[in-house]
């Protein structure tokens, strides 16, 4: 049975799930881990089984929202980009504004979890649909589109002291900041693969900011997220033994990030970019393992 674009429903619900991303749960795990960083420390180590199911829920459907409408707003510049160009909207599997109604839909699933966390988490949803919303039509208008999705990525470490009853502390914001700066590290490394395309069709990013400063650019914001992530945990006191292990590897690892990049090969710039979802993960396990 075919639609009335002429594809089948099969076709169709293939466009949808690649239009979420879920083929490539990269960006998912880079939004999970810092999510995991903050409801572990606000908790103390002994999350609510119920509280962290609802988390995670809000994480995947929250960063597939964010992939359809960024879609939509990319959809006439994704067919110039070789890594995009086969994207749903970009060829034309799925219309602009079946991406607005994923969109839509998906945020009311995310709107429906809040109903299980306190009314403040409640509140502070707002930033987070306000960021992921505006984010993608950023690098129209400014070089610093990362910042704004460092921003929209970090925006579950308030809401995951606030779901576990906790005003968001110095120890939630430099978490908050630390992850931020982290995230405009690793994107614009991933900016650099789309460079060359991107100042021929108009598109802004850090990567172009930063011109031939990229790499040390990208070191210091790794170097800064280090400090401030460390800072917090030590506030909480779970910054040793295993914390601080983990951040001494995270710093080798984020070394060896900075030489393999150097020379700004797109392949290598990628590679680096995905290696961060090991990034999130040895942090997190540091911070659990304190807490056993």
């Amino acid at each position: 049975m075919t639609t009335a674009t002429g594809t089948t429903w099969r076709q169709r619900l293939e466009a949808y799930y690649y239009l979420c991303r879920f083929d490539k749960p990269i960006g998912t795990e880079l939004v999970f881990w810092p999510t995991m960083w903050a409801l572990w420390v606000a908790s103390k180590g002994i999350p609510n089984l119920g509280i962290l199911f609802v988390m995670i829920l809000g994480v995947i459907f929250m960063r597939a929202a964010g992939c359809a409408i960024n879609d939509f707003a990319d959809r006439k510049v994704d067919g110039h980009v070789e890594r995009t160009k086969t994207r749903p909207l970009a060829t034309g599997v799925i219309r602009a504004r079946e991406a607005v109604y994923v969109f839509l839909g998906l945020v009311l699933a995310s709107a429906c979890l809040l109903f299980f966390l306190p009314i403040e988490t409640f509140y502070w949803s707002f930033g987070a649909l306000f960021l992921a919303f505006i984010y993608p039509f950023m690098k129209r208008y400014t070089n610093l589109p990362q910042v704004f999705l460092g921003a929209a990525f970090s925006w579950s470490i308030p809401m995951a002291f606030t779901a576990v009853g906790k005003t968001p502390d110095l120890t939630c914001w430099l978490l908050y900041f630390g992850n931020l700066a982290w995230t405009v590290a690793y994107d614009t490394q991933y900016a650099i693969t789309d460079r060359e395309y991107d100042l021929k069709i108009g598109v802004k990013s850090t990567a172009i900011l930063f011109g031939r400063y990229d790499i040390q650019i990208i070191a210091l914001l790794q170097a800064i997220s280090l400090v401030l992530i460390g800072t917090a945990l030590y506030l909480e006191n779970i910054l040793f033994p295993w914390a601080i292990i983990a951040l001494v590897v995270v710093a080798f690892d984020f070394i060896y990030q900075t030489i393999k990049t150097k020379d700004r090969n797109p392949q290598v710039c990628f590679w680096a970019f995905r290696h961060n979802r090991w990034v999130g993960l040895i942090i997190f396990l540091g911070i659990f393992l304190n807490f056993i």
